[in-house]
C-alpha cells in the first residue's frame, strides 16, 4: 500500500504537535514535485525558505539541515514519485513576537505525485494584491476565495490584477506569454516562482529571447499565446483572461516544456 508521511523537523509528527498549525495563519512553505527522489531547482526552494524565514522569523533553518530533513520524508514516503510541501514555522506561532533564541521549525508532508491540469484554461481576471508578494506564505484566504467564485462564473481560475491594471500571477500560478518570437514575463509585485525561476534560465541557455513587460488586458491581443506555471507543469495553455481570448500556441508549451526537461534534477 503507498504511504506518505507528515513529518516535523526529521520525525513522525504527532497530532498534539499538529494541532496548533491547525489554528495558525503565520507560516510559509516551498511545494515541489519529487521524481526518483530528485527536485528540479532544488536550489531555489532552499532560496525561498531560508529568504522567507529571514523576512518572517529574522532567522533560517541552515540549508543542509532542510536538506537532510527533506530526504528523510522522501526516504520515508514510499514511492519514488510524490509531491512535497515543506512548510517553516516558529512554535511561538501567530499574534505573538519570538524571541531571537526562538528556532524555525519544519513541516514536511507529502503526497501523491501531480501534474497540473490539461487545458486549455480560461481565467476570470480579478482585482486583488497579495499583502508581502515576494513570500510564498500560507492563510491567503482571497486565492481559494478567487478561485471558487470564478468556477462560479464558468471559468477554469483567476488572474490577478493590480490596482494599476497589470496582470501579476494566478490563484496558484505564474502567468508567461508569447509574442511569436520571445517569451514575455509580467512586470508587477508578485510572488516569483521555483518554476518560473527553472525554466527562466534554462530558455537563457538554450538562447530563446525573454524580456519583461507590464501587461495589461489591453495589451493581450498583441500576444501570440499564454500559460500557466507552477510545480505541477511548467506550461498549461490559457486561451481566454477575462473577455479577452489568446492564441493556443502549442509550439510555446512545447518550449516551456523543453527548457524545464533541460534543469538537471538534484538528489536530496
Amino acid at each position: 500500500m503507498t504511504t506518505f508521511v507528515v513529518q516535523r523537523n526529521g520525525r513522525p509528527a504527532t497530532a498534539r504537535e499538529l494541532e496548533p498549525l491547525a489554528f495558525t495563519g503565520y507560516a510559509h512553505f516551498t511545494a515541489m514535485q519529487v521524481r526518483d527522489g530528485r527536485v528540479r531547482g532544488l536550489d531555489l526552494h532552499l532560496d525561498r525558505l531560508r529568504h522567507a524565514s529571514l523576512e518572517l522569523f529574522g532567522r533560517a533553518l541552515p540549508d543542509d539541515r532542510v536538506r537532510t530533513w527533506l530526504r528523510t520524508a522522501v526516504e520515508q514516503a514510499g514511492p519514488a514519485d510524490l509531491s512535497l510541501v515543506a512548510t517553516v514555522y516558529t512554535p511561538s506561532g501567530e499574534f505573538t513576537v519570538a524571541t531571537p533564541e526562538e528556532e524555525p521549525e519544519l513541516l514536511v508532508r507529502t503526497g501523491p505525485a501531480a501534474g497540473g491540469p490539461h487545458g486549455p484554461l480560461a481565467l476570470a481576471a480579478v482585482p486583488y494584491e497579495r499583502f508581502l508578494p515576494g513570500v510564498k506564505h500560507v492563510g491567503e484566504v482571497a486565492k481559494t476565495y478567487a478561485l471558487r467564485r470564478a468556477v462560479d462564473e464558468g471559468f477554469d481560475d483567476a488572474a490577478f490584477v493590480d490596482r494599476r491594471g497589470r496582470i501579476s500571477e494566478g490563484s496558484i500560478w505564474n502567468l508567461a506569454f508569447w509574442d511569436g518570437a520571445s517569451v514575455v514575463w509580467p512586470v508587477a509585485e508578485m510572488l516569483a516562482g521555483t518554476t518560473m525561476a527553472v525554466v527562466g534560465r534554462q530558455l537563457d541557455r538554450l538562447g530563446i529571447p525573454q524580456r519583461h513587460q507590464e501587461i495589461t488586458l489591453a495589451d493581450l491581443p498583441e500576444l501570440s499565446g499564454g500559460v500557466v506555471m507552477n510545480s505541477w507543469t511548467p506550461g498549461v495553455t490559457v486561451h481566454r483572461i477575462g473577455a479577452v481570448p489568446l492564441p493556443e500556441a502549442p509550439a510555446f508549451v512545447e518550449l516551456l516544456h523543453r527548457a524545464y526537461e533541460a534543469e538537471p534534477s538534484a538528489s536530496l
